[in-house]
């Protein structure tokens, strides 16, 4: 029963009632928690005892639902946020600090590229952007002494890029550093980046984790795998005493398995409270257990639009990992064998004036600052998601200025390609 399969874990793992007890995850719909004695509280706050005190920090509800996903992708450990970009953002810099330095793929998330590029700049952590395709020399060249993680996602929203995520991974590790991997689109479902040497994983499990528009949420998932103390003076936070919690040496006291996530939990949860509310938790937990039955609905979905837009004359160009003869087909059968997403992005003759005009006509797919949901929906990437890129970095990114993203759902096919038919007439 320990190797048990993907679909079990979705509606099983992180969650073992016992005698009496709810079947369901309870909510615990509560900010703080009762304790007999003082002392018995200031072991928490010692962290050397296992509870609650604040929902600040952790409540039994998210961990449950954390505990299932970190199941999903073969971690150690994991922590729910608020958002997937805070989960990126508590990623990042759980392991930099004033002075650090980030080695980013370039074609990531218009939010998560400016979390990075202008936000964390402010906040003193430099950054390199580079290809996705670029190779083992062009990596290395990227990093600095200060380099302290390297950033990608597994399928780049929208722009579809694949990460060659053992490359990425062989490179960063050989500067002693982690690799960190958005799964938002594959979902576990689809790629485990752990399996192929990614340290940390991240989530927006608003997205297909959830899968009705219904919860914002995030969540980071730790391997458990990177050793911190073999490279101690990259990484004080995790490797020195933490003076703001009585002196405790995170990588010391929770072992390569618990560092990140307590230290990520006690000190950036504490001082920032990005929490995921325990009712989120719940709704995403519904979510996850029909996880491994939509992905393939969606994957489908995908496919068949993409085969359909390759073959229209107003289409320039259709990008979709697992249509071939796209340029990431090959490296989508080795790390997403059984598809990707349901997420399809294409350029339409005419720029942005024709993409706005074609999104006017839909009438079953919405238009929605949203993807990867039961229901289809699409945007124009330029003037929404990432309206804050210019237009030299929309085109780095692989956007141009007239793509569309349109997030295939759980509807039949044929409808949805009927619609996008007549909205190219």
């Amino acid at each position: 029963m320990n190797n048990q399969g993907i679909g079990t874990k979705c509606v099983q793992a992180g969650y073992t009632p016992g005698n009496g007890e709810p079947r369901q995850i309870p909510i615990v719909q509560s900010t703080t928690f009762k304790y007999d004695t003082s002392e018995d509280m200031g072991k928490l706050f010692d962290l050397e005892a296992s509870g609650y005190f604040y929902t600040r920090l952790q409540n039994p509800t998210n961990d449950y639902v954390a505990a299932k996903i970190a199941a999903l992708e073969g971690g150690s450990a994991a922590m729910l946020t608020s958002s997937g970009q805070a989960a990126n953002f508590f990623a990042l810099f759980n392991i930099c600090e004033c002075g650090s330095h980030i080695v980013a793929s370039s074609s990531i998330y218009g939010g998560t590229f400016n979390l990075i590029d202008v936000t964390m700049r402010k906040m003193g952590v430099d950054v390199t952007f580079v290809s996705p395709k670029a190779s083992e020399e062009e990596l290395n060249a990227a990093f600095k002494e200060n380099t302290r993680a390297v950033f990608g996602e597994t399928i780049a929203n929208p722009a579809l890029t694949v990460l060659d995520i053992e490359k990425f991974a062989k490179v960063a590790h050989a500067h002693g550093v982690p690799l960190i991997v958005d799964n938002t689109f594959p979902t576990p479902v689809n790629c485990r980046p752990i399996e192929w040497g990614a340290d940390i994983v991240t989530h927006s499990t608003t997205k297909y984790m959830d899968g009705h528009g219904a919860a914002v949420g995030g969540c980071i998932v730790d391997s458990g795998k990177f050793d911190w103390m073999a490279h101690a003076d990259k990484f004080p936070g995790l490797c020195t005493p933490d003076e703001s919690y009585h002196g405790i040496t995170y990588a010391e006291k929770f072992g390569k398995e618990g560092a990140f996530i307590t230290k990520c939990t006690s000190q950036l949860m504490r001082d920032f409270g990005c929490i995921q509310s325990p009712q989120n938790a719940f709704i995403l937990n519904l979510g996850l257990e029909s996880l491994h039955v939509r992905m393939p609905r969606h994957v489908e979905n995908g496919l068949a639009v993409a085969k359909f837009l390759k073959e229209q004359p107003q289409v320039k160009k259709v990008t979709y990992p697992g249509l071939e003869g796209d340029e990431y087909y090959e490296i989508a059968q080795k790390y997403l064998p059984k598809g990707g997403c349901g997420v399809v992005s294409f350029e339409l003759e005419g720029g942005r004036a024709a993409a706005e005009s074609f999104m006017k006509k839909l009438k079953l797919i919405a238009i929605e600052t949203h993807v990867a949901d039961a229901r289809s929906c699409c945007l124009n990437p330029a003037t929404s998601t990432h309206r804050q890129m210019s237009d030299e970095q929309l085109e780095a990114a692989g956007i141009p200025a007239g793509l569309i993203r349109v997030s295939c759902g759980l509807e039949d096919s044929a409808d949805l390609v009927a619609d996008i038919a007549q909205a190219l007439q």
